[in-house]
């Protein structure tokens, strides 16, 4: 059982978060109701896969497509440059 700051879970102590169900009602919380530090320390690989099954907001669940579709862009962009140094080295 992990210990949730009352600004994301204020109905209980503490929550299951190896509970899938848990897991993904905490997630989902913490995308509508988490400070920077807390939306900073979610793994987002997990939050990416589980987007679609969180039922979040249309315009936040939209902001969240576009990180991620940009996020996507961006290291692909990354990955190209690096080959380009590598061949012109």
């Amino acid at each position: 059982m992990d210990a949730i700051p009352r600004h994301i879970l204020w109905s209980k102590d503490q929550i299951d978060l190896t509970d899938e169900w848990q897991r993904r009602w905490y997630i989902r919380q913490v995308l509508m109701y988490g400070r920077a530090e807390d939306v900073a320390s979610l793994d987002w690989d997990e939050v990416e896969r589980l987007l679609p099954e969180l039922d979040l907001p249309p315009l936040l669940h939209q902001l969240w497509e576009s990180y991620f579709h940009a996020r996507k862009r961006t290291d692909s962009t990354r990955y190209s440059e690096q080959d380009t140094e590598r061949v012109s080295d």
